[in-house]
Order: structure tokens, then sequence, then C-alpha cells
């Protein structure tokens, strides 16, 4: 009797269980718990300004150690973030099929279970950037004029700006196709060659003609502005560095965070010891019988 029970049971109930080794409402529970607590900490980030990257122009003379200093706040954000939501997901999943599994295979199982949610709250934190980011390029008033803009214009703003200032000048006068060009010029200057002489002595012409300066003055504000930008774009380009790998770190590392916590968040929930490199956290649960493993 009690082998017919057995067979039953391994053929019924757990083998069912088995055969669906992702429980999902764990995951998604895992990945929702993830992306608030994210969510509550970037924006604790920004507010104290520990942002990675900003719109203003100012965030371009911010400091080497500033740009490090938010990139660690962004790889501390995601250990916290993804560890909490991989616990959830561990301890919220049923247990392995005890008769079915080994305890190497019901970490697997918890630890899968950490990955996945994960993987999920990336793909929902990635889908809703590039949400944004179509939406704010489709309310830019400068997408109506592809042809007279250029890439320069959200980095170079200012230097733009200030190329062609003038004290006084005709109403109605349209500089966006001016700015385009000279925006696309001073790109160059970062290059490996720089601003070209025939580059040059054209944006000396465009300067004088449109604010009217005398051309020994339009050759100094020109000169002095592709130094400007070749800093700025140089600096841009250190800050772009800084962020992508901090994203990518703060990414990988999240994903063997999540792991980890929710193979202890599995344990938790069998009442069952940590492993040693986790034994310290075994003191904040409330069984009794879960002890430090010696």
């Amino acid at each position: 009797m009690e082998t017919l029970v057995r067979e039953e049971i391994m053929e019924g109930g757990l083998e069912g269980e088995a055969s669906r080794p992702i429980q999902w409402s764990s995951v998604f529970a895992g990945a929702l718990a993830a992306s608030a607590m994210s969510f509550i900490l970037i924006g604790f980030g920004v507010a104290v300004g520990l942002g990675v990257s900003s719109a203003s122009p100012t965030w371009r003379d911010a400091s080497a150690a500033l740009a490090l200093l938010s990139g660690l706040y962004l790889i501390i954000q995601a250990i916290i973030s993804f560890g909490f939501g991989g616990y959830i997901a561990g301890r919220t999943a049923r247990p392995a099929p005890a008769l079915a599994t080994i305890e190497d295979d019901g970490e697997r199982r918890d630890g899968l279970h950490g990955l996945t949610s994960w993987a999920l709250a990336v793909l929902a934190g990635a889908a809703l950037l590039a949400l944004l980011g179509a939406a704010a390029l489709d309310r830019s008033p400068m997408r109506s004029s592809a042809s007279n803009t250029s890439a320069a214009e959200p980095l170079l703003s200012y230097e733009l700006d200030k190329l062609f200032r003038a004290p006084r000048r005709a109403p109605n006068i349209d500089l966006r196709e001016a700015r385009a060009e000279a925006g696309r010029i001073l790109m160059t200057s970062s290059s490996h060659s720089g601003v070209s002489t025939d580059d040059r002595a054209y944006l000396v012409q465009q300067v004088a003609g449109l604010t009217g300066l005398a051309a020994p003055d339009a050759e100094r504000r020109v000169d002095a502005l592709i130094a400007d930008s070749k800093t700025a774009i140089n600096r841009a380009r250190r800050n772009s560095i800084i962020v992508a790998f901090s994203v990518a770190a703060a990414t990988l590392i999240g994903a063997a965070v999540a792991w980890a916590a929710a193979v202890a968040g599995g344990r938790h929930r069998d009442g069952e010891p940590l492993p040693n490199w986790m034994a310290s956290s075994n003191r904040f649960h409330r069984n009794p019988r879960v002890m430090p493993v010696s």
C-alpha cells in the first residue's frame, strides 16, 4: 500500500510540480519588488545630486570624482534592489518536491527564480526607458526640422549660443541652419585632426556676417569656441564611459545578487541553514532551528 501511494504521489502531484520549475507569480513578485526599490533609490540619488547623467549643460563640468561616485551609487542601488527582489522571488516560491529533487536542485531552482525576476526587471526598465525616450523625441521641437539640426545641439548648445551672440541683430532672423552647420563643424574638434582650416575660415565668415564682429574678433571667438567644444566633448565622452561601465557592472552584479538572495529566501522559507558564505544572515530568521553552519 505504501509503495502504491508513493508511486501515485510521484506520478500525480510531485512530477506535475517538477514539470513546472518556474513559478511566474513569484518571478513577477520579485521583479516588481526590485523595480519599486530601484525607483526609490534612483529617485533619492537624483534628488541628492548622484544621478549618473543630467540634461543640464553644467553636468559636463562635473568632476570625474562625482561621476565615479554616481556610478558607485548606481551599483549599490542595484545590489540592494535586485537582492530585495531576488529574496522575494525565492521566499514566495513553492518548495521543491522533496521526493523528486535533491538539495542542490532545490537551490538551483530558487536561484533560477531570482535570476528570472532579475531579467524581467531589467527588460521592464529598458522598455520604460525606450518609451520615455521615444516620447521625448516626438515632443522635441527640432524633430519637425531635422535638416536644420545636428547631434551637437544638445551637447554644444551653450557654445553655439556664444558663437552667434550679438549685441544687436535684425528681428526674424532664423539661425537654425547656421547653428546646425556650425555644430557639425564643432563636433570635429575632438577628432584626431581637429577642425580643418577650411571649416575654421568658414566659421569665421559666418560669425562675422551674423554677429557684425570684425574679422579679428570673429577669429578669436571661433578659436576660443573650438577649444571649449573640444573640452566639452571630451568630458561628455568620459562621463558616458563611466555611465556605460556603471550600468553594465550594476546589471551583471545584480544578476549574481538576485541568484544568491533567492537561494537565501528559499532556505529561510524551508527553515534550513544557509551556506557558510551566507550564514551570518541566519540570525535575522525567527526559526530557532536555523543556526549558522559550522
